[in-house]
């Protein structure tokens, strides 16, 4: 099942998509819901980010080239960083390039969206706590990052995180391909099978250490291939299972300083 966000004429909805319908639904779509009986057209709306997350937690470094490059033993301690919801934007939105850089860098990543409370959960029945999935963006401004290692700001700004079309409730994530085309030539094209921790690790790390709440989004980490790109370019981030996100990267009159 697919659940969205989006806007018809000015008002905004959350719905169920049907084939080329989005059927309006109400209520809380980690608890109770229930259909209202309006329908629209995909194509006649605009898709918002299909939710508005509690926390953004991103995993870094964490996809090989090649099967064979897995490690036979994963990291004790994966490298987690947080990025504010303030930057989250939607499907066909605009990604600003910040004042005083030309060029940030596209991440596609498959993204987890929790669906229960979480806290101190097995690696076996980690997946039983994730409501679904939706594509994420971790872009990123590497000219930001701090020179003792901190990634917080270069994560951080307004438009860095694109969520979206929609969540996928009904999909195996060990089973999907990660794909990127940055103005229609193909950057990134990974299976999940080259993810270095899995999701089962990630979720239960991150238990240990905080409660995940409903509508927190982990993202899960970018395939190889990511690249810097500037004003004008487009990314289309895919999921064949969910869809496709995609967004253009514009300028900002905006002064902020790189030191």
């Amino acid at each position: 099942m697919k659940f969205g966000k989006f806007i018809s004429g000015t008002k905004k909805f959350q719905g169920v998509v049907v084939d080329q319908l989005i059927k309006e639904i109400e209520g809380d779509i980690f608890g109770e819901w229930e259909y209202t009986g309006q329908s629209f057209s995909l194509k006649e709306v605009k898709c918002l980010s299909p939710l508005e997350p509690n926390n953004i937690i991103g995993i870094g470094a964490n996809y090989v080239s090649e099967i064979e490059d897995l490690p036979s033993v994963p990291p004790k301690m994966p490298v987690f960083f947080f990025k504010p919801t303030s930057s989250v934007i939607g499907h066909e939105e605009s990604i600003v390039i910040p004042h005083g850089i030309e060029k940030i860098k596209f991440e596609s990543e498959l993204a987890v969206v929790i669906g229960k409370e979480t806290k101190n959960v097995s690696e076996e029945s980690a997946l039983d706590y994730i409501f679904g999935y939706t594509i994420g963006n971790d872009v990123t401004a590497p000219q930001f990052f701090h020179e003792d290692g901190h990634w917080t700001i270069g994560k951080s700004f307004d438009t860095f995180t694109p969520l979206g079309p929609f969540i996928e409730t009904d999909l195996v994530p060990s089973k999907v391909k990660i794909e990127a085309r940055l103005n229609d030539v193909e950057k990134q094209n990974s299976s999940t099978e080259l993810m270095i921790v899995s999701i089962q690790k990630m979720i239960s790390f991150l238990s240990k250490v905080m409660t995940l709440k409903p509508g927190d989004v982990i993202l899960t980490g970018s395939p190889i291939g990511a690249e810097m790109v500037g004003e004008g370019d487009f990314i289309e981030c895919e999921i064949k299972e969910i869809g496709i996100l995609t967004n253009r990267f514009v300028t900002t009159k905006e002064a902020v300083e790189v030191n």
